[in-house]
């Protein structure tokens, strides 16, 4: 995998406040817009896991 572009969620719009992504190498990486010096490095199954326990609602107690 390639290193990419960051990208945000369409959902974003206009807005400079969101979370960004991009594959790097073998990892994908993440990031506040407004922090941006800030990077969480992952893996893409790991980000995928993250993804599906968020939408099956595995931390909606921490909300």
């Amino acid at each position: 995998m390639p290193e990419s572009a960051w990208q945000k969620s369409s959902y974003s719009g206009a807005s400079d406040n969101c979370v960004e992504l991009r594959a790097m190498n073998e990892m994908v990486e993440l990031r506040e817009s407004d922090e941006a010096h800030l990077t969480i490095h992952t893996t893409p199954t790991a980000l995928a896991t993250l993804l599906h326990d968020i939408k099956a609602g595995e931390f909606d107690h921490h909300a």
